[in-house]
């Protein structure tokens, strides 16, 4: 219970904290990113990812719902909704950002999750290029959550670049 207490203590602070900043973000963002799949298990098939996502414009104290999917080389692919939380550490130029997905996966033939429902968390560190583009970092974790008898997880690490839909729109001369 007594931790609880912190972590809402911690929870409020950090929207408070966040609401004061002026994130200056773009509207949306249409974000690529690749890594790898299964990153941070030894002695287990580690597979290349890659994948794209959709960051609509903030609802509100930096909140952003978020639709994306990725495959892998192994055939593997995630398809999710979720939100990311864009936490300026220093406004127009470094953001942290906490995200939360659920989705479907298909297995391939690398790494079994367990099921079909999987829930993706993790966190990402973004520089803010002058011109709005962004390019960053993540961590992410997939698992089912225990809801299948196997829940053998996993971890990504990925590289982003993301790009204002604004920008895409006056390249293609919207």
């Amino acid at each position: 219970m007594k931790h609880l207490k912190y972590t809402l203590i911690a929870t409020l602070s950090a929207f408070a904290l966040t609401a004061a900043a002026s994130n200056a973000l773009a509207g949306d963002y249409l974000s690529f990113n690749a890594g790898e799949f299964n990153a941070l298990r030894s002695g287990q098939e580690h597979n290349f990812q890659y994948g794209a996502e959709y960051r609509f414009s903030e609802v509100m104290y930096g909140l952003r719902p978020i639709v994306g999917g990725f495959g892998t080389d192994s055939g593997a692919a995630y398809g999710y909704a979720g939100v990311n939380w864009d936490v300026a550490l220093i406004p127009n130029q470094l953001y942290i950002v906490p995200n939360f997905a659920v989705g479907a996966f298909k297995e391939g033939s690398g790494k079994k999750l367990g099921g079909a429902l999987e829930f993706r968390s993790g966190i990402e560190l973004d520089y803010q290029l002058p011109n709005q583009m962004q390019l960053g970092v993540a961590l992410n974790h997939i698992s089912n959550a225990g809801i299948y008898k196997n829940n053998s997880g996993e971890e990504t690490v990925m590289g982003i670049y993301s790009i204002p839909v604004s920008t895409l729109r006056s390249w293609a001369g919207f």
